[in-house]
């Protein structure tokens, strides 16, 4: 999924142009910061070592939908209002699925960055991208993920495929998504952490945070 002669590089510094001091940037997301994901994620990045930028701190996640950043009233197409979001929660109330499994596969690589591809047998993932449309960008085409790290240089793209084909992680892992996240991230920091503002339960249909 390369598509290019070189993976694209990242570098750690602060993306002014593109935040314009804006912050937090938010995203709806499954949250898969859990033990068995972490190893699977980890072992990923272990086997790709000296490619990735260091520092990465992103905890395991898989984005259904951008918010992008928040904005009082008459939003720019990166920004969304209380209101979208308001939008967002009767959205899933009214349409969302029960609760739902996901399966964790093999290695694959944007330009970008190396993910773990994820299966959605149940439909339970486009079900609530269809409850969340969000923020999308010319040529964008969705594919569920789980991202392993961010590229440091700019690599040979056969040699990182060989790289990848390479990886025998095992078995598909198995997830169970019992909700929706709603989760931030400072522009700033490439690869920071991810703070949760909030939980949907698709069991309940009820949300907790701000």
């Amino acid at each position: 999924m390369i598509g290019s002669d070189f993976t694209l590089r990242n570098e750690r510094r602060d993306f002014v142009e593109w935040h314009r001091g804006r912050a937090p940037y938010v995203l709806w997301a499954l949250d898969l910061d859990l033990p068995p994901v972490r190893a699977r994620v980890a072992a990923a990045a272990r086997h790709l070592d000296g490619l990735l930028l260091d520092g990465y701190r992103r905890q395991p996640h898989l984005t259904l939908s951008l918010r992008g950043f928040p904005a009082d009233a008459a939003p720019a197409d990166d920004e969304h209002t209380a209101a979208g979001l308001a939008a967002d929660l009767a959205a899933l109330r009214a349409a969302a699925p029960a609760p739902f499994g996901c399966r964790l596969g093999g290695l694959d690589s944007f330009p970008s960055a190396p993910f773990l591809a994820v299966h959605d047998p149940d439909d339970g993932i486009s079900a609530l991208r269809r409850c969340l449309p969000g923020v999308d960008y010319p040529g964008f085409c969705y594919v569920p993920h789980v991202t392993v790290g961010l590229y440091a240089g700019a690599w040979p793209a056969a040699d990182v495929r060989r790289r990848l084909a390479a990886w025998d992680g095992g078995a598909a892992l198995a997830c169970t998504v019992g909700a929706v996240s709603l989760l931030a991230y400072e522009p700033s920091d490439i690869g920071g952490p991810l703070r949760c503002l909030g939980r949907f339960c698709l069991a309940s249909r009820t949300w907790t945070g701000d």
